[in-house]
């Protein structure tokens, strides 16, 4: 019996749980949560992106009809002051920011609110704004450690003694755009006070990926206690690391209804709004060293790396780490130098550090390749590391070798030309290039529990505070209850999303359903040594994963190796990716559907980032001009007519007991670097910046040969 149910549970392709109530529209996100009596905010924001409010008029808001109360740094109420200075919503008459709330109206329907926030007069004291960034400035600083803690600069040996002495080297500089998250669902906050005033409690609806990161937050800003704060938030319309930490808005919303004395505010943000306040990717500038023997074998490899945070509050992207650990080298260097500027706060966007930290040495890897005459997959082949050059440590797993050579037989590699500009069809040159992926296996062994209760006929529910952002928690740590549990799939209940459960980790990293995941086979294990196969209606444990100590042992990674065919038009410089394609090792495969759904995601977000997305900051003004889906480009299913996403089987018993490894972030890593090397391999024009732009590949004329 055991075998026969693990085998519909753990691994199988089952559809998704909450599938139905998505596509019929029943599934409530934060917005379309029921309360009684709502009112709606739309805030004002500044217009200047340095300086101080001096006077606000809002005469005019409040003579509207249906206006409920303007809050302003003058009259809002007071916040928790060195907590967090990015969610000090309205306490001061600073501004950091072009965009930075500086008032809110709070209105009895959303159109009244807009209007009235139209209306609402501010004026200003300026000061000059600096928001340019580059590697040549005089007061660029060294945070004292990189997201989330990882030390800022690294050194082993000596790296440009290295590269002085090389008998092949590269040295170049790459750049990645600044880039905005922008999920389905918009940013969303309904906040409900409840109670009198001396032990009020608070309700938050929210789109967010970790309600209990957001209770613990929004109660030291209110100096309440966390249990007094209750986070729901069961749907989520996509994050991309966006939703994994509270933002300005949830605090407004909070400090609205609040002053509301119990009535619901709701506070939607528009997508214009989504450039604002609630997180970016911070642009970077990376300069790449390699150094290596005449056969490719890397004697030396540096990157120094160069990013911008805000003024006000420090967010350093740890976009090094992967060069300290991809390959082996005996001399290696990495730094991070931070521009503090006049701008929003960074913050998490899919794969921070290894996305953009992997496209500048990944096509610096394809520059090498191209210097020594050597395959570029085979080139990688001979730089394989024995054990992690960071720690070294002993790899759990590493299967990047297969990944490559699996990949490149799926992806006919073998019949690749050697030479760069060689294949044309019609007008237009063909190309393809190849990048690897890496990701770490992130696990916090005590920070998530879980619940497991007998409901009778067979009938058990699971309960944990997780988040499913549209990636497939709902499902699989279904699958992965009905596994530890020894049942069938149908027998499980899920619960997710809401404070009142069990606490959980934000779903972030690609470790949720390692940390959640863990949490839930511990607790069923546990179920079932206190009440056996035949439990009593009502038993209940509830428990938290414990340490294994494998983390303190092994290096722990997903890798994968990622495929482009790119066309470039020889007159117009139009590049197309007509094929992408991916093979991943990222331990067990618990469901193949959701898998494969995340990997393609992951590499059309991927080539997105490659010929699409930037954030085109105008220095005089200090604000992103193109804030909305109609400039700023992220692609449709025209401009990624084929990705293919495969994975090897991997058996790594070291990662969590599911033996699985995150699949959320390694799709997006190699996909840029991959497509620029084919548009090189096309073209022989050599890009080092991304989004590739037409004109970069029409600086050498494409139609001469």
């Amino acid at each position: 019996m055991s075998q026969s149910l693990r085998a519909r549970a753990l691994g199988a392709d089952h559809e998704r749980v909450d599938g139905w109530a998505k596509v019929t529209g029943t599934a409530p996100y934060a917005y379309e949560q029921p309360v009684s009596q709502p009112s709606y905010l739309h805030p004002v924001q500044s217009t200047v992106a340095r300086g101080r409010v001096t006077e606000i008029d809002a005469r005019a808001a409040t003579a509207l009809d249906g206006v409920l109360t303007v809050l302003t740094p003058f009259n809002a109420p007071r916040l928790r002051r060195g907590y967090d200075a990015e969610l000090e919503v309205l306490q001061s008459d600073e501004v950091w920011f072009r965009g930075q709330f500086v008032a809110a109206v709070v209105a009895e329907t959303p159109e009244v609110a807009r209007q009235a926030a139209s209306l609402v007069r501010v004026h200003y004291k300026t000061s000059p704004h600096d928001v340019a960034l580059s590697a040549n400035r005089d007061d660029l600083y060294k945070p004292e450690s990189v997201n989330p803690s990882y030390p800022t600069d690294s050194l082993t040996g000596d790296p440009d003694t290295a590269f002085e002495g090389a008998a092949r080297a590269v040295e170049a500089t790459y750049t990645t755009a600044m880039t905005h998250n922008n999920p389905m669902e918009p940013h969303t906050t309904v906040a409900v006070w409840h109670g009198d005033t001396d032990e009020p409690t608070l309700t938050l609806y929210d789109s967010t990926q970790g309600v209990h990161t957001m209770g613990e937050a929004v109660a030291a800003m209110f100096d309440l206690d966390p249990g007094r704060v209750r986070v729901v938030s069961p749907y989520v319309g996509g994050g991309f690391g966006s939703k994994g930490t509270p933002h300005a808005h949830v605090i407004l919303a909070v400090l609205a209804a609040q002053r509301l004395k119990g009535r619901p505010v709701k506070f939607a943000v528009t997508r214009q709004q989504m450039f604002s306040f609630v997180g970016y990717r911070t642009p970077t500038i990376q300069r790449i060293r390699l150094s290596a023997g005449v056969d490719g074998t890397l004697t030396g490899i540096s990157n120094d790396i160069v990013e911008l945070t805000a003024r006000y509050k420090e967010f350093a992207e740890q976009t090094g780490m992967p060069t300290r650990t991809m390959y082996a080298a005996q001399n290696r260097r990495t730094t991070h130098r931070l521009a503090a500027l006049d701008v929003a706060v960074p913050s998490w966007m899919r794969a921070p550090g290894e996305c953009p930290g992997m496209f500048a040495p990944e096509v610096a890897m394809d520059e090498l390749a191209e210097a020594c005459g050597v395959d570029p997959i085979e080139l990688r082949i001979r730089n394989e590391p024995e054990s992690d050059p960071d720690t070294g440590k002993p790899y759990s797993s590493r299967n990047f070798v297969a990944c490559l050579r699996d990949g490149a037989q799926r992806f006919g590699w073998h019949a690749r030309p050697p030479l760069a500009r060689s294949r044309r069809d019609g007008d237009w040159w063909v190309g393809t290039g190849v990048a690897g992926s890496t990701y770490p296996v992130l696990r916090k062994p005590g920070a998530s529990a879980a619940s497991v209760s007998y409901h009778g006929d067979g009938r058990y529910e699971v309960s944990i505070g997780a988040a499913d952002l549209g990636t497939g928690a709902w499902t699989v740590l279904t699958q992965i209850a009905a596994d530890a549990l020894d049942v069938s799939f149908s027998d499980i209940g899920m619960r997710i999303g809401d404070t009142d459960l069990p606490m959980a980790t934000v779903a972030g990293g690609s470790s949720g359903t390692t940390n959640w995941g863990s949490a839930i086979v511990e607790t069923a294990h546990r179920f079932r040594e206190k009440y056996g196969d035949d439990p009593d209606v009502g038993d209940e444990y509830t428990a938290a994963a414990s340490d294994d100590g494998h983390a303190d042992r092994f290096a722990m990674h997903a890798y994968g190796a990622q495929f482009a065919e790119v066309r470039v038009n020889m007159d117009t410089g139009e590049i197309r990716v007509p094929r992408l394609l991916g093979v991943f090792a990222v331990g067990r495969v618990l469901n193949p559907r959701t898998a494969r759904s995340q990997l393609v995601g992951g590499m059309t977000m991927g080539l997105s980032m490659a010929l699409h997305e930037t954030s085109v900051l105008d220095e005089r003004l200090g604000f992103v001009v193109n804030h909305d889906l109609a400039e700023y480009h992220i692609p449709t299913c025209a401009d990624v007519p084929s990705v293919e996403a495969h994975w090897i089987t991997e058996d790594d018993p070291y990662v969590n007991p599911m033996g699985s490894k995150g699949i959320g972030e390694i799709g997006i890593v190699g996909t840029a670097a991959a497509i620029a090397n084919a548009v090189y391999h096309a073209t022989g024009v050599r890009v080092r910046d991304v989004p590739i732009k037409n004109d970069a590949v029409l600086l050498t004329p494409l139609g001469e040969e």
